[in-house]
């Protein structure tokens, strides 16, 4: 990720509707959630939805897949995943004894099996 993409991607979640719409999504995941039920759950209009909805896209963070009558949204984890590394790429100068507690904290909410670690 550049630091074009970055600053696209960290402006689409700089206000509140789109911040928790991003979160219910990364919390979704693999299923997704459909539009109208994103704007019910964050207690929107529909169409201000589908515009918080459109600038997230945009940003890459969200995918959209037609199903039926629906759209079913997505977080993008790769692209969540990239913005992450751009954001730590230089933590604490590589100092890895700075860095240790913040990988301590996401660690617990991403934790892998003992074998899956081994081959990343």
């Amino acid at each position: 990720m550049d630091e074009s993409k970055t600053i696209m991607a960290l402006s689409a979640l700089a206000q509140p509707t789109r911040l928790q719409t991003f979160r219910m999504l990364v919390a979704s995941e693999p299923d997704g959630v459909a539009a109208g039920e994103l704007a019910r759950l964050a207690n929107v209009p529909q169409n201000t939805m589908s515009a918080h909805l459109s600038i997230m896209a945009n940003s890459g963070l969200i995918t959209g897949e037609r199903q039926s009558r629906s759209i079913i949204y997505r977080a993008d984890l790769e692209t969540f995943r990239s913005l992450i590394l751009y954001l730590l790429q230089d933590c604490c100068g590589g100092n890895s004894s700075l860095c240790a507690p913040l990988i301590a904290d996401l660690t617990p909410c991403c934790s892998l099996p003992e074998t899956a670690r081994s081959t990343t």
